[in-house]
């Protein structure tokens, strides 16, 4: 595999449209195929006053990242300072905003669908980072919400690297999904009967764990776990400088973050019925390779 198989650059140098209808189809086309959608020449501005918030000491004790939660637009896993709190919180809203308006105005089919999830800052340098193997992103997989069950609804990133001293972020871009899903399907388990009602009812997940669900959830984690799917299976490495915003579904591009810090990321959900081939989706690629409905 080479970058240039999986990486679809797109010349855009504005957060706002208008964009051409080429340029949409183009963009729509790309992300729906599994590609990562690059777009170099598209920085996020950060204010003077918030240069002093990209640094490691931003960050909490119990996770990766930063969080900003969409609906109370509380902040949560920070270190800063109640008087930094505002400041941090209002960069990481404006990415929120700024990547919302590249989505509505690049990809119109999307944008009355499109669900905003939370806002993510990663200011940790991932080579230092020492995690479980499930929670270790160095490792090849597809993202699966352990308490957020999307019944199918994909999974639609937005990132920008905003490192001040020029870092790239260094990722790797592994096979198409369903190579992925036809390699690991056999490895899951089935789910035992009653488990997604009691997993609600007691409070662990946010809604029920469809067979979609539990399906993603164990190919991230038997890829995840297995020595010899990370150490072969197919892989184009990537980098992303400074100063660059890349989208892509990543419940679809099998993918690895290997270095870097200083990262602004934006999740959006969208349901499958908005996308242009709605069969091009994980939760039909799966429904196809086990010949039941997984999202009722």
């Amino acid at each position: 595999m080479t970058a240039d198989e999986v990486l679809e650059r797109l010349a855009v140098d504005s957060w706002r449209g208008p964009f051409g209808p080429v340029t949409q189809a183009h963009a729509a086309e790309a992300l729906e195929d599994g590609k990562v959608l690059v777009l170099p020449d598209l920085p996020f501005a950060i204010a003077p006053d918030e240069t002093r918030l990209l640094d490691p000491a931003t960050l909490g004790e119990h996770g990766k990242n930063v969080s900003l939660d969409p609906q109370t637009h509380r902040l949560s896993n920070t270190a800063v300072p109640a008087a930094d709190a505002a400041l941090l919180a209002g960069m990481m809203q404006r990415f929120a905003d700024a990547a919302l308006a590249l989505l509505t105005d690049l990809l119109p089919r999307y944008s009355a669908q499109l669900e905003r999830a939370r806002t993510s800052f990663r200011p940790a340098e991932i080579e230092q980072r020492v995690y479980s193997p499930r929670r270790d992103d160095r490792r090849l997989h597809i993202d699966a919400f352990p308490t957020r069950p999307l019944a199918g609804r994909r999974i639609l990133r937005v990132f920008c690297n905003v490192a001040p001293d020029g870092a790239a972020r260094e990722w790797l871009i592994g096979e198409p999904f369903i190579d992925y899903a036809q390699t690991l399907l056999p490895r899951v388990k089935t789910p035992v009967p009653g488990s997604a009602w009691l997993r609600q009812q007691v409070g662990l997940t946010k809604g029920r764990r469809r067979r979609y669900d539990h399906i993603m959830l164990g190919m991230h984690d038997a890829g995840k776990f297995d020595a010899g799917y990370q150490a072969h299976a197919p892989r184009a490495a990537v980098s992303f400088p400074a100063g660059t915003t890349w989208i892509c579904f990543t419940d679809q591009v099998v993918h690895a973050a290997l270095a870097g810090h200083c990262a602004l990321e934006q999740t959006f959900h969208l349901p499958v019925a908005a996308m242009l081939h709605p069969e091009r989706s994980p939760v039909r690629v799966l429904e196809r390779l086990t010949g039941r409905r997984l999202a009722v």
